[in-house]
């Protein structure tokens, strides 16, 4: 997949089936995830990867979280269900590194665009993702569960798997985010 169609063309696949990424695609994807931006070369960050029974006891864990959480019935049934969407997820946890020339935001940042590239990267193996958050990703029972300390954070879950149907693309932006100084005229 060429480079620049894979960024202007950037979307997520939320239908994912078997097969998910072979041992030689998750290296690749964790290739990929320790060349983002890291200051200090600290990757404050870890990746957690759920496939077959690990994928049973992540659904587990979501409907323990759904309960604990209070969520409305319909959706703690829904919730064991949700990690079972794909044959792959990675949870992409923080793992902060006290540092003086490394704030906790930048760390955040670079385990941001760790998981960003590992969607990307399975976008350019012909595999389809999807990166999901939400209460699943802020509760204090789904760090437990994961060994993620309460200053730590879960900065999401990230399902992969092949297409279930073609890649939808979404509508190009029209909205303006780069300035040229005050001076600058718009044309």
């Amino acid at each position: 997949m060429d480079a620049v169609d894979l960024l202007l063309n950037r979307t997520s696949m939320p239908r994912l089936t078997a097969p998910g990424p072979d041992a030689k695609a998750l290296k690749l994807l964790e290739k990929a995830a320790l060349r983002v931006p890291d200051h200090m070369g600290l990757t404050p960050y870890r990746c957690d990867v759920f496939s077959g029974e690990r994928l049973q006891g992540l659904s587990e864990t979501f409907a323990a979280v759904a309960q604990l959480e209070g969520l409305p019935d319909v959706e703690q049934q829904r919730a064991p269900q949700l990690p079972l969407r794909a044959p792959c997820v990675i949870a992409i946890v923080t793992a902060y590194v006290d540092h003086p020339k490394v704030p906790r935001q930048e760390q955040y940042a670079s385990a941001a665009c760790a998981t960003l590239a590992m969607q990307q990267m399975a976008f350019a193996l012909g595999l389809g993702a999807i990166w999901r958050t939400g209460i699943f990703a802020e509760s204090e029972h789904m760090k437990a569960e994961l060994g993620v300390s309460l200053d730590n954070d879960i900065v999401g879950f990230l399902y992969i798997g092949t297409p279930a149907v073609p890649t939808p693309i979404k509508p190009e932006k029209e909205k303006l985010i780069f300035s040229f100084g005050a001076a600058a005229k718009q044309e």
